[in-house]
């Protein structure tokens, strides 16, 4: 086994992140997460005929009196709806789930979400332990604690801070993760240098290929960095009531483009949620060059990296961007003073800024 990196969670509730090779194997690092007599371990149709089987082996083989359910949904953001959650506490019933049961959350975001919030409304909240399998799990939602499913309307309308027990990140699952996804989650990956660090936008234009190659010590230290970073914002404001937020770069417009096109992006009609927040982040850019707050040589190299990483960086056709304006008046980040947008001093520096007025969105819109 490579060794383990590990990144320390503060800030309300402590936690500790794991990042390495084998981890989905190793029964007793799971089973000392599980503090009661009950496990159910949620998951979806992609992941669970490769893991879910493991998961249970080695949780047995290290706790051999645990009772171990499990619940399992069809992959895809529409299905992160209160329906599944509802399945999900049903299973949780079914399981005889006590006050210190644990929900497994084993796969990607949208797995995690579902799975965390069913988890803070058990019985007002049981522990959560996030093992994920997807780069965009591991560097982004299951850190930090932001739980939700999604509505008709709106993206994470409905949900809970609820942080995890512990993130236990078995590197070797991202071999079968599709090239797509893998893409998906280095968006995700670069957001982090563009609002904290331009130096990690070097190492990233350095590791491009070593990353698309799924390069063992590049994906490890790509995943440990993000979540560093992450921790960090964390540690400093646990219900996002000031600089967690710059967390969202590229979310708000990501945000609309994935609700205005029904969530299909798993269903290949659609851009994914890294794929959408990849270009909203080159929307952000361009929003704060618009407005005079950064470089337009920013915004190019931004482009670039995310182009080397075959992402897409342009709003889909068939977008109206009045459509899209709508959208986001009814994002969370949106407040009575108005839009809210994490914008760019220059690469590595942003800020939250509030009001910005509707008539340069739409321009930025408009200009794809």
């Amino acid at each position: 086994m490579s060794a383990i990196r590990r990144v320390e969670v503060s800030g309300g509730t402590t936690y500790s992140i794991e990042i390495g090779a084998g981890l989905l194997d190793d029964g007793a690092r799971l089973a000392r997460t599980v503090r009661g007599r009950h496990a159910l371990i949620v998951s979806d149709e992609n992941v669970a005929p490769l893991y879910l089987a493991r998961v249970e082996a080695a949780l047995h083989a290290a706790r051999p009196g645990l009772s171990v359910a499990h619940f399992v949904i069809p992959p895809g953001e529409h299905e992160k709806t209160l329906a599944r959650f509802g399945e999900c506490l049903a299973a949780l019933a079914a399981l005889g789930a006590t006050r210190d049961a644990s929900v497994i959350a084993l796969g990607g975001g949208v797995v995690g979400d579902l799975a965390g919030f069913a988890a803070a409304c058990w019985m007002r909240g049981i522990d959560c332990v996030q093992v994920p399998t997807t780069l965009l799990a591991m560097v982004d939602s299951s850190v930090g604690g932001k739980t939700a499913v999604d509505l008709p309307s709106g993206k994470n309308l409905v949900g809970a801070f609820h942080p995890p027990r512990a993130v236990i990140a078995d590197t070797t699952a991202l071999r079968s993760l599709p090239d797509r996804e893998l893409r998906a989650g280095l968006a995700e990956v670069v957001k982090y240098g563009a609002i904290f660090d331009a130096s990690f936008l070097d190492w990233l234009e350095a590791h491009a290929e070593a990353l698309l190659a799924r390069d063992d010590e590049a994906l490890a230290e790509a995943v440990a960095r993000s979540c560093r970073y992450k921790a960090d914002v964390v540690a400093r404001d646990l219900y996002e009531h000031g600089d967690r937020a710059m967390l969202n770069f590229g979310h708000t417009f990501g945000h609309a483009i994935e609700t205005e096109q029904g969530y299909a992006g798993t269903r290949g009609d659609g851009l994914n949620h890294g794929e959408a927040v990849a270009v909203g982040m080159v929307l952000a850019a361009r929003l704060s060059a618009a407005l005079g707050r950064a470089s337009p040589a920013d915004v190019d190299r931004l482009k670039h990296l995310l182009e080397r990483l075959d992402l897409p960086t342009s709003i889909p056709d068939g977008l109206a961007p009045q459509a899209l304006l709508e959208r986001m008046r009814l994002d969370k980040k949106a407040d009575a003073a108005g839009l809210r947008f994490i914008l760019w001093d220059k690469a590595g520096a942003a800020r939250i800024v509030a009001g910005v007025p509707d008539d340069a969105v739409l321009s930025v819109l408009a200009a794809g």
